[in-house]
């Protein structure tokens, strides 16, 4: 695929997709809130893509990027790798760990930076 056509296709393919996530959302909140809640009222079209544009806001992105989470699904970014090897220490490994991390040195936090150690 050429570059023109790639410039053309991902606005496009965009567009597509956003509609057929708010077609979605539409369906699926129909289907299960007005019977979960018994008040709530089915949603329109536009209504699903204010609240998809709202969850994406709030949430992050639909790849995993942003929102309050910051790095997005840790399996991606290694997280879980760090969290298996955490997981295999000993006791001792991991207080080593823990003392060589908070102890780095001059410069990481504001009470250090002042010359005032809690330690």
């Amino acid at each position: 695929m050429n570059h023109r056509a790639k410039f053309l296709f991902r606005p496009l393919f965009f567009i597509v997709m956003v509609a057929a996530l708010s077609a979605i959302v539409m369906l699926l909140w129909n289907a299960v809130v007005p019977g979960l809640f018994g008040t709530a009222l089915p949603i329109d079209y536009l209504h699903a893509l204010g609240l998809l544009v709202l969850s994406r806001i709030l949430f992050g992105g639909f790849r995993g990027h942003g929102g309050w989470h910051g790095h997005g699904h840790g399996r991606r970014h290694g997280h879980w790798e760090k969290w298996q090897k955490w997981q295999a220490m000993t006791p001792e490994e991991r207080e080593k760990f823990h003392a060589h991390w908070h102890g780095r040195g001059p410069g990481h936090g504001p009470e250090r930076e002042h010359g005032h150690d809690p330690r």
